[in-house]
């Protein structure tokens, strides 16, 4: 199992950046994707950006795609969403998520097994 900590949300005006961080400990990490996805409320959650972690493979959903960067620092096992031009519509709860068993990178949440308690994002307009 992999436990998973996010961090980094907060309230940010429309046009701003944010940067989240998700900290990984457990097993380890050679053959996991990782993956950012979202909650608004009343929505389903949503997929946003997710990498393999031994690689430098990456995937967005096309409404962050230009706007929010993935990446790892493998020495801290610490995931990032570089989160830049934040609009009202990406207010939602992040959540970290690893997919212990992956071939290739998914975006379907029921897909990872491992999941953070999530970090609330707030834009206001």
């Amino acid at each position: 199992q992999v436990q998973l900590v996010e961090s980094g949300g907060g309230l940010v005006q429309a046009g701003g950046s944010l940067r989240l961080s998700c900290v990984a400990s457990g097993r380890t990490f050679g053959r996991y994707v990782m993956g950012w996805f979202r909650q608004a409320p009343g929505k389903e959650r949503e997929f946003v950006a997710a990498m393999l972690w031994s690689g430098s493979t990456t995937r967005y959903a096309d409404s962050v795609k230009d706007r929010f960067t993935i990446s790892r620092d493998n020495a801290k096992n610490t995931m990032y969403l570089q989160m830049n031009s934040l609009k009202p519509e990406d207010t939602a709860v992040y959540y970290c998520a690893a997919d212990r068993f992956a071939l290739t990178i998914t975006t379907m949440a029921t897909n990872y097994d491992d999941w953070g308690q999530g970090t609330q994002v707030t834009v206001s307009s």
